[in-house]
């Protein structure tokens, strides 16, 4: 790997790390399921985090407000 690839593919690891983490820690927060466990994993990897969160968080909570609508 020469110099110059080093110098553009570490501030874009970089970068989408961070905007991944950013993004699922402020909705996690908005949801209230441990914002800090999903924005730390966000800056660990890319793109599980993500996938997992969609898996995990997003799915059940869309099912429950779906339940909830119903039920009014």
């Amino acid at each position: 790997m020469t110099t110059f690839e080093l110098y553009v593919l570490f501030p874009l690891i970089i970068l989408i790390l961070l905007i991944q983490s950013t993004l699922l820690f402020i909705d996690a927060k908005k949801k209230r399921v441990f914002a800090w466990f999903w924005g730390v994993w966000g800056l660990i990897q890319f793109p599980l985090p993500t996938l997992f969160y969609f898996i995990f968080v997003i799915l059940p909570h869309n099912r429950k407000r779906k339940k909830q609508n119903e039920e009014r």
